[in-house]
C-alpha cells in the first residue's frame, strides 16, 4: 500500500465545528469554539488515518472564474456570523504554528486546490482521503480516492466514506457522472441554477436511464413527461453552465509539493503557546514533555532544617510587613488522598484549631524574582511549624496563594478573626481572575500565569499525570509548589490593580475574600444525614414508582418502556391518539413542557410526569446521597465561588442547593437531614429579594409604595394591573401577577409567560404591558440596563460586580436577545448573590464573635441553614434576622424569614 493523504477542507470543517460547539472564548473575548471543534475533528482524523501528508485548504474570498461567468454563484449563501468569521484567520495562525501545510490562491476554490491535490496523490501512488461537508467532491470519489463526509447523528459525529463505489450506490451513478447530475438538478447551496422542475429524484433516473446530458438531449422525444422534456429543451444553456459550475478543477495551476505536506513537529513550542493562549488545556496532554517545559527558569533553594525555614519566614516579613502593597506568594502540595479524607470528615470544632495533620506535604514561599524557597515536612519542620509560621506572617503581611481555601486546612489568617484591625488581609489569584472574567470555563495556575505573567509553567496535570503527588518524584512536588507560590506572588499586584481598575477590589476584599474562610468552614462542618432512613426513603420512591409504572400500563393497555421516549411517543400519540404531539426526525416529543400541557386532561401524562420526577429523585438523592455520606455520618459537599458568572455560589460533590421543593414526596428529602444530638436547625431565607432589589434599581414608586405596604407583594401587583379592588383578587389573578413579577426579573418573553401560565401569547403580552404601564420604572430599568450594557460591555451590580456581556455584540439574533435578557437580570441576580454573601459574612462572625457552639453549614441560593445548639435557638433567631435583614440598605425593607425544627424539612 502506498503512502497516505490527508486532505481537509478548512471552511467547510471549521463551519461544521462553529455549528456543533458551543461558543467558546479564551480570556482575551476571542472566539475559538469553532478553532477547538476542528482540532478534535482534525486529531480524530489523523489518528484513524495516521497519513503521512496533511493539507488544509480555504476559499479566498475573491471572484473565481465561475464568478466571472455567473456572477450570482453562491449568491443565495447567508454571510459568515461575525463568531465564525473571526476564527478564519484565528485557524489559519493555528494551523501554521503547528506546521501543517495550509492551501489557498485566488481565484481557485478549496474544492479546485483540493481536487487537483488529491488526483495529483492518486497519480503517484497515494492512498487519499478528503474530508469536506461538501457533496459536490464526491465526483472525484475513486477506488483510492475516499471522501469522508462528517455527520452529526444522535448528537455524535460520524463520519460516512465514499469511494466510487459508495457514490454509485447512493447516487446509482458513478463519481462523473455525479457532475452532470447536479448540472440537471441544480445545487441551491451554491446557487447553481440546474434545469428548472429537474429535482434530484428525475435527474436520478434521467441519468440511470441515458448515461448522460448529451444522451439525454440525443432522447429527448423519448422521454414522456412534458413538462420535463419541455423544460430541458428551452434550458439547455443553464444545463450547459451548471455543468461547469459543478465541475471541479482537477488541473488547477498552484505551487505545491508533497514534501511540504508532511507531518512533522506538529505538537511544537510555538503551538503549544498557541494552545495556551487560547485556552484548549485539553489539547495540551498531546505535547510532550520536553515542548511543555517551562521558559522561565527559576531556581528554587530548597530547604532542610527548621532554622534555614524560620529565616526564610523572618525575610518574608521583613519583605513585607507593615505594607498592603506588597505579596507574599505561599505554594501548598498535599497527599491527594490524605486531603481527600480531611476534607470529607469535618470533625473540628468551631473554635478549634486545625489538628496535626500528616496530608501536608510541602510548601514554597516566594517575595522576590530570585527568591523561592520550598521545604518539606520531615522531624522538624512540621505541620504545627507550618501553621505557626503562616498564621504569624499574616498577622503584618498580605500572603497570596492559589486557591487559598485548599490553604485554610493548616492555618486560620489573621484577619479571620480580627477583620477590623486588618483591611486588606491575604488575596487568592484564583477569586481575583474570577472576578476580572466569570465567563472563563476555568481559571488554573497555568492559566493565570499566561494571562497576566506572559510566561508558561506545566500543569498539576502535566506534571504527575494521575500520580499521587505524595508518590512522585521530590523534584517534581518543588517544582509544581514552587511555581504556584511564584505565580502567587508575581500575578497578585497585577490581578488586584485590574481589580482596582475596575472598582471590584472592595468586592474582592470585604465580600470574596472573608466568604472564602466561611465557604471552608461549612465544608469542613458538613451536614449529618440519617442513612438508614435515607434506605427508608429510597424504598418508599420504589414503592410508588412501581405503583405508578403498573397504573402507566394499565392505561395504556400494554407494558413498554416507559423511559423510551420513542416508545412513549408511539404510546401517546399514535395509539392513544393524544393531541399535541410534536413529531421530530427521531419520533414524538416528550419533553417535559409537552407533557405539563396534556397532563391537566390526561391522567396518563400526569402519572408519566410524576414517574419521571421519582425516578430521578430516588437515582439522583436516594442512591446518590448515599455515596457522599462519610465516616462522621456527614455530606461533606464543596461550595464554589468561582463558577457562575453572576457571582451565585454553588455546590458540588453533591449538589445541596438543588435538593428539590415542588412535589410533596420531593421536599420529604429533607427529612433525612438532621442536626446532632442537643441541636436543631434554623433555616432562614430571604423573602423575594431579587423583586426588592428590582425595585430598588428601578426606583419605580409603585413597586415601592407596594414593597412599603407591607401587605401581599403578588396581590397588590395583581389589583394594580387589573383595576379592581385588593380584597377581590382571585387566586388565578394572583397566581399570574406572581408569574409576571418574577418574569419581569428574569426578561421572560410574551412566549414564556404564556408557556408558564398556559395562556395564549396574545394574553401574556397584554399582561406583560399592563405590568408594565402599571410599574413604568422597570421598563425604564431594562431599557437602560440593555443600553448600559452595549455601552460598557458589562453588566453591573450595586457592588460593581461586573458580568461581561459579548453576547449583545453576537451576529445571531438569538443571541443577542438572550444578552438583552441577561443584561437585564444579572445586575439584579448578581445583587441578590452579593447581598446573600455580605449576610453570611455578618451572621458568621456574629456566631463566631458571640462564641456560640451553633454554626453555619448550608446556603442554598436565598436561604441559610444554621446548626443550632438548642439552649442558643432565640439568639441564632435574632441574629439571623437581624443580619440578614441589615445586609443592605435598599429602598424597599429587606426581609428574611426564621423557621426552626428537629430536621430540614420541619425548619423549612
Amino acid at each position: 500500500m502506498g503512502k497516505k493523504l490527508l486532505l481537509i477542507d478548512g471552511h467547510s470543517i471549521l463551519n461544521r465545528a462553529f455549528y456543533g460547539l458551543p461558543d467558546l472564548t479564551n480570556s482575551e473575548g476571542l472566539h475559538t469554539g469553532a478553532v477547538y471543534g476542528f482540532l478534535n475533528i482534525l486529531f480524530r482524523l489523523m489518528d484513524e488515518e495516521q497519513p503521512d501528508y496533511l493539507t488544509v485548504a480555504f476559499d479566498v474570498h475573491e471572484p473565481t472564474f465561475r464568478h466571472k461567468i455567473y456572477p450570482e454563484y453562491k449568491g443565495t449563501r447567508k454571510a459568515m456570523p461575525e463568531e465564525l468569521r473571526e476564527q478564519v484567520p484565528l485557524m489559519k495562525e493555528v494551523l501554521d504554528s503547528m506546521n501543517i501545510c495550509r492551501m489557498e490562491k485566488p481565484g481557485l476554490e478549496a474544492d479546485d486546490i483540493l481536487g487537483t491535490i488529491a488526483k495529483r496523490g492518486e497519480r503517484e501512488g497515494m492512498e487519499v482521503r478528503l474530508v469536506s461537508g461538501d457533496r459536490d467532491l464526491l465526483q472525484i470519489a475513486t477506488e483510492h480516492i475516499c471522501v469522508r463526509i462528517p455527520k452529526t447523528k444522535a448528537g455524535k459525529t460520524e463520519i460516512e466514506n465514499y469511494f466510487a463505489k459508495d457514490v454509485e450506490e447512493l447516487y446509482k451513478v458513478n463519481p462523473i457522472q455525479f457532475i452532470e447530475l447536479k448540472a440537471l438538478m441544480g445545487d441551491s447551496s451554491d446557487n447553481i441554477p440546474g434545469v428548472p422542475k429537474v429535482g434530484e429524484k428525475t435527474a436520478i433516473e434521467l441519468m440511470t436511464t441515458y448515461g448522460s446530458i448529451e444522451n439525454i438531449y440525443n432522447n429527448l422525444d423519448n422521454i414522456s413527461k412534458k413538462s420535463i422534456r419541455e423544460s430541458l429543451a428551452a434550458n439547455r444553456d443553464l444545463c450547459d453552465l451548471s455543468k461547469v459550475l459543478a465541475t471541479i478543477d482537477v488541473n488547477a495551476e498552484f505551487d505545491y509539493a508533497f514534501e511540504n505536506a508532511t507531518i512533522d513537529d506538529i505538537f511544537n513550542r510555538e503551538a503549544y503557546e498557541m494552545f495556551k493562549r487560547l485556552n484548549f488545556r485539553n489539547l495540551l496532554s498531546k505535547f510532550d514533555g520536553n515542548v511543555t517545559k517551562t521558559e522561565v527558569k527559576i531556581d528554587f533553594k530548597e530547604i532542610n532544617t527548621k532554622a534555614e525555614a524560620e529565616d526564610v519566614f523572618k525575610a518574608a516579613a521583613k519583605y513585607a510587613s507593615g505594607d498592603s502593597s506588597k505579596f507574599i506568594g505561599i505554594g501548598i502540595i498535599s497527599d491527594s488522598q490524605g486531603v481527600k479524607k480531611a476534607e470529607k470528615i469535618g470533625q473540628l470544632s468551631l473554635f478549634e484549631e486545625p489538628a496535626e495533620t500528616t496530608d501536608l506535604l510541602g510548601v514554597s514561599i516566594c517575595f522576590a524574582d530570585d527568591n523561592v524557597s520550598y521545604f518539606e515536612l520531615n522531624d522538624e519542620i512540621t505541620a504545627a511549624f507550618v501553621e505557626e509560621k503562616l498564621s504569624g506572617l499574616s498577622k503584618d503581611c498580605r500572603l497570596s496563594f492559589y486557591d487559598i481555601k485548599h490553604a485554610y486546612r493548616y492555618f486560620t489568617p489573621y484577619e479571620v478573626d480580627h477583620y477590623e484591625d486588618k483591611k486588606e488581609g491575604s488575596f487568592d489569584v484564583l477569586i481575583g481572575a474570577y472576578l476580572n472574567n466569570p465567563l472563563k470555563n476555568d481559571y488554573m495556575p497555568e492559566d493565570i500565569a499566561s494571562e497576566y505573567l506572559q510566561m508558561t509553567i506545566r500543569s498539576k496535570a502535566q506534571i504527575f499525570g494521575k500520580e499521587n503527588p505524595a508518590n512522585a518524584d521530590k523534584q517534581l512536588r518543588k517544582e509544581y509548589t514552587g511555581y504556584l507560590s511564584y505565580v502567587a506572588f508575581k500575578a497578585a499586584p497585577l490581578i488586584e490593580k485590574k481589580l482596582d481598575d475596575s472598582q471590584m477590589l472592595s468586592l474582592m476584599n470585604e465580600i470574596e475574600m472573608p466568604l472564602s474562610y466561611i465557604l471552608y468552614d461549612m465544608e469542613r462542618e458538613g451536614i449529618l444525614v440519617k442513612r438508614e432512613e435515607l434506605k427508608l426513603y429510597g424504598k418508599r420512591l420504589t414503592g410508588r414508582i412501581d405503583e405508578l409504572e403498573k397504573s402507566i400500563h394499565t392505561e395504556a393497555g400494554e407494558e413498554f418502556n416507559i423511559n423510551s421516549p420513542k416508545q412513549l411517543g408511539e404510546i401517546l400519540f399514535e395509539k392513544m391518539g393524544l393531541k399535541g404531539g410534536k413529531k421530530t426526525k427521531t419520533g414524538y416529543s416528550t419533553a417535559a413542557d409537552v407533557l405539563e400541557k396534556l397532563a391537566p386532561e390526561n391522567p396518563i401524562v400526569k402519572d408519566i410526569l410524576e414517574y419521571r420526577g421519582l425516578t430521578k429523585l430516588k437515582s439522583t438523592y436516594a442512591d446518590g446521597l448515599a455515596a457522599y455520606i462519610e465516616a462522621d455520618e456527614r455530606i461533606h459537599t464543596s461550595f464554589n465561588q468561582t463558577i457562575t458568572a453572576t457571582g451565585r455560589i454553588s455546590s458540588t460533590e453533591p449538589n445541596l442547593q438543588n435538593i428539590p421543593m415542588r412535589t410533596e414526596l420531593g421536599r420529604a428529602i429533607r427529612k433525612v437531614f438532621v442536626p446532632k444530638d442537643g441541636y436543631i436547625f434554623a433555616d432562614a431565607d430571604y423573602s423575594q429579594i431579587e423583586l426588592r432589589i428590582l425595585a430598588h434599581m428601578s426606583g419605580d414608586k409603585g413597586l415601592i409604595d407596594a414593597y412599603h405596604e407591607g401587605r401581599d407583594i403578588h396581590r397588590i401587583t395583581a389589583s394594580k394591573v387589573f383595576g379592581i379592588p385588593f380584597e377581590d383578587v382571585t387566586d388565578i389573578q394572583r397566581r399570574n401577577a406572581k408569574a409576571v413579577n418574577f418574569g419581569i426579573v428574569y426578561g421572560i418573553s410574551a412566549f414564556g409567560l404564556s408557556e408558564d401560565l398556559n395562556i395564549s401569547r396574545s394574553d401574556a403580552k397584554k399582561y406583560m404591558e399592563d405590568y408594565l404601564a402599571t410599574y413604568p420604572g422597570v421598563k425604564a430599568y431594562q431599557d437602560g440596563a440593555v443600553a448600559d450594557a452595549k455601552e460598557k460591555g458589562y453588566a453591573v451590580t450595586l457592588y460593581n460586580r461586573r458580568r461581561p456581556m459579548p453576547e449583545l455584540k453576537s451576529g445571531n439574533f438569538m443571541q443577542r436577545q438572550f444578552g438583552e435578557r441577561v443584561a437585564m437580570n444579572a445586575p439584579i441576580q448578581g445583587t441578590a448573590a452579593d447581598i446573600m454573601k455580605i449576610a453570611m459574612i455578618r451572621v458568621w462572625r456574629r456566631i463566631r464573635k458571640e462564641q456560640l457552639s451553633s454554626r453555619m453549614i448550608l446556603q442554598i441560593h436565598d436561604e441559610l441553614l444554621i446548626e443550632t445548639k438548642i439552649e442558643e435557638e432565640a439568639k441564632v433567631k435574632a441574629i439571623l434576622e437581624e443580619e440578614m435583614t441589615n445586609s443592605a440598605d435598599l429602598l424597599v425593607p429587606l426581609e428574611a424569614e426564621c423557621h426552626t425544627g428537629s430536621d430540614w424539612f420541619e425548619a423549612k
